[in-house]
Formats: structure tokens, C-alpha cells, sequence
């Protein structure tokens, strides 16, 4: 397949778990009446930013993966023939939680899962809280529309993953976000397009919107959206998602541009891995 038509979408929380779900079930619907192939939800979709706050009572949220939320959106994924990738709360056994990505491939088999990695905990980003570090490493799942990839949120930061999953084939790489405003506005900018350019693939990037007062009250932040596609020479595809608005942001990727950026710059032939041993020192 040359040409994927992808989706990312961006959206605020409903205030209940349900009509959360039932949301992103109809972005499903929307973006394969779109021609969409495959789309990547936001960061933990069924639920808010819990972040924000240290608070178990939100570990009510985990789910099993695989599990009945994931086998709902295999159901979906079969039905319109999509790909699907999920960000969500996963409980591997009571008091072992990720914050994983499930991978659904077109006719509804699930492939697997990806574990963040790099997790934050500062003021309104308490995520060692609520999740241990992922210990999947960094998985690219074969799809009908290629070879995908996930790394979450504040992953983002860490090049060394990006490079994993161009080493492991990603040839599209989601990064499902939750972002507030500050100086992650510029690295927003930057840090996807770079990663694209030095591996040589595609990145989706999406983030959620709006302000989760009514969770969170003063301690809620704003997200900022902006969600947007970028192709292996850093460029983006079509338009920035707006800051405040629900989008399913829908994109044509032509993968065989991949090939000609490797041929125009052979990054993966000129690696020096024997001379790289200090960053993987702890």
C-alpha cells in the first residue's frame, strides 16, 4: 500500500467514562465515512488527564488489555475495516498499571500493546502515581496499512525510543498526547518534526483539549490541540489542528516517500552504534 489515509483526532472530556467511549466509537464511524484506514485516539481516551492529581480513586479507570474495552473497538475495527490504535489505562493484575497503547488491525485481530516508557511526575503530571514504567520495549506491529508504531506523550522527549522503532520498521508512528500550555508550546513545534527527520518516518501527533475544570477544579490545566501529521523530511501535511476545537484530523501519507528520503539520506547506514555506549549507560 502506497498511499494510507490516516486519522488522529483531538477532543475534551465528556465528564463520564461512557459517553467518552461512545464519542471516539462515532470518530471511528466519521473518519471511515472519510476513507480513514486507520486513526489513534488521544492519551488515555476513555478517561481525563488524571495526571492533574494523586488520587486512586482513578484507578477505577484501568482496563484489562486485552479486555472488554479493547474487544469493543476490535468489533468496530472489523466492521469498518480500520486500524485502530487505543491509548488506554491498562491493569495488568491489581496494583500493576501501564498507560498502553492496544494495536487493532483491520479485520479486528488485536497484535499487541506498547507501554510507555518515560513517565513524568511534576505538578500536574503525577504519573508515577498511577503507572510503572512500560517493559514491552518498542514493538511495531505489522497492519493492513503498514508497519505502526506508538510511542506516548512524554516519550516524546526520549530520541533514543524514536530510533528504536526506526531500527524495529515503523514506517508511521503515533504519539498520543496530553499537553498543557508552557514550554512544551515550542518542543510541540519541534520534537515530532526532528524525530521524523532523523528517523525517516511518519508521526501522528494528537492532543487532547480543553479544561477539565469540573474534574479537576483549579488545579485543571488547558490542553491545547494542535494536533497535525508530519512526513519523513519534517514537513507537515496539510494544516495544524486548531487549539480548542474537536478534529479528526484525516491525512494522505504516501510511504513510498520513505524510500526516497533513505536513498537521499542514508542515516540508518551511517549509524556509529559501536560508538554509542554511554547512552545506553545507566
Amino acid at each position: 500500500m502506497t498511499v494510507v489515509r490516516a486519522a488522529i483526532t483531538q477532543t475534551e472530556w465528556t465528564g463520564d467514562q461512557e459517553s467518552m467511549i461512545q464519542k471516539h466509537e462515532g470518530f471511528v464511524r466519521t473518519a471511515a465515512a472519510a476513507g480513514a484506514q486507520v486513526i489513534c485516539f488521544q492519551e488515555l481516551f476513555h478517561g481525563p488527564y488524571f495526571g492533574i492529581v494523586q488520587d486512586s480513586t482513578y484507578y477505577d479507570y484501568a482496563q484489562s488489555v486485552p479486555g472488554p474495552l479493547v474487544e469493543r473497538f476490535q468489533k468496530l475495527a472489523a466492521e469498518y475495516q480500520m486500524v485502530i490504535v487505543l491509548p488506554l489505562y491498562e491493569e495488568e493484575q491489581p496494583g500493576v498499571l501501564y498507560n498502553t497503547a492496544a494495536v487493532i488491525d483491520a479485520d479486528g485481530t488485536y497484535l499487541g500493546k506498547y507501554r510507555k516508557h518515560h513517565l513524568p511526575h511534576l505538578p500536574q503530571f503525577w504519573e508515577k502515581f498511577y503507572f510503572r514504567p512500560g517493559n514491552g520495549e518498542y514493538p511495531v506491529f505489522e497492519t493492513r496499512v503498514g508497519k505502526i508504531g506508538v510511542y506516548i506523550c512524554y516519550d516524546r522527549h526520549f530520541p533514543e525510543g524514536w530510533r528504536a522503532l526506526g531500527l524495529n520498521g515503523a514506517e508511521i508512528v503515533f504519539n498520543p498526547s496530553a499537553t498543557k500550555p508552557g514550554l512544551s508550546n515550542r518542543l510541540w513545534e519541534l520534537e515530532q518534526p526532528a524525530a521524523a527527520v532523523a528517523n525517516q518516518y511518519y508521526i501522528g501527533a494528537n492532543n487532547r483539549i480543553g479544561r477539565e475544570t469540573e474534574e479537576f477544579g483549579d488545579d485543571a490545566v488547558t490542553f491545547y490541540g494542535s494536533s497535525y501529521f508530519v512526513d519523513p523530511r519534517g514537513n507537515y501535511v496539510g494544516e495544524v489542528a486548531s487549539t480548542d476545537t474537536e478534529e479528526i484530523v484525516i491525512r494522505d501519507l504516501d510511504v513510498g516517500v520513505i524510500r526516497e528520503v533513505r536513498n537521499s539520506w542514508q542515516f540508518y547506514r551511517d549509524r556509529r552504534p559501536d560508538s554509542y555506549g554511554p547512552i545506553a549507560a545507566p
